[in-house]
């Protein structure tokens, strides 16, 4: 699988990294919420995983972008805020899945594991 990372934060984005390719997924690299959008308008991912606060575009930005270019790719959100607003607004606009930071990369890689068999 090819795997959209946008995450702000080098450690776990270094961590998820690491984890996938182990994994054997390919994995494209955003720092911020505005590079996310614009990779996701020239490539095709299979998946993306988005860390909800991010510079220049939200993780629901992002989403709401993936949903707007009429992508069908699963998104698994990623937050240190743990609030039921943000989950469910993140699952209203179509989010695949929800993680609160911190997080075990096992329990990540086993939740992709259910989009990779589809």
């Amino acid at each position: 699988m090819l795997i959209l990372i946008a995450e702000d934060d080098e450690l776990i984005l270094k961590t998820i990294e690491h984890k996938l390719l182990k994994e054997g997924h390919e994995v494209i690299l955003t720092r911020n919420g505005k590079d996310a959008i614009e990779t996701l308008k020239t490539r095709e991912v299979d998946l993306a995983i988005t860390d909800i606060m991010m510079p220049f575009a939200s993780g629901i930005e992002i989403l709401s972008a993936i949903k707007t270019m009429g992508k069908q790719i699963p998104v698994i959100m990623l937050s240190s805020m743990g609030q039921e607003e943000v989950v469910l607004n993140a699952f209203d606009l179509g989010a695949a899945d929800f993680i609160v930071k911190p997080f075990s990369p096992n329990e990540l890689i086993l939740r992709i594991k259910r989009f990779s068999s589809k």
